[in-house]
């Protein structure tokens, strides 16, 4: 994946910004364009590794929810 999280900071390899940034986000919908519910899964998986991981050096963000799902979720 071209914007990969760099871990354990959870920033993008590329930009530097917070995983998902907003080209991660664009490559992810893309890839699973057909499942969304795919998507949710995954993001969920990584959000739990991302709380774990970024607990352990500090107090992970107390938006780390809504930055791995919130964007994701289905609209309408």
């Amino acid at each position: 994946m071209p914007h990969e999280a760099m871990r354990p900071l959870w920033r993008c390899r590329n930009c530097g910004a917070p995983w998902p940034c907003q080209p991660a986000r664009l490559a992810l919908l893309i890839e699973y364009r057909h499942d969304r519910t795919a998507l949710l899964v995954y993001l969920g998986t990584l959000l739990v590794e991302a709380r774990d991981q970024l607990g352990q050096l500090h107090s992970p963000p107390p938006d780390l929810t809504e930055r791995f799902l919130g964007w994701a979720r289905a609209r309408g």
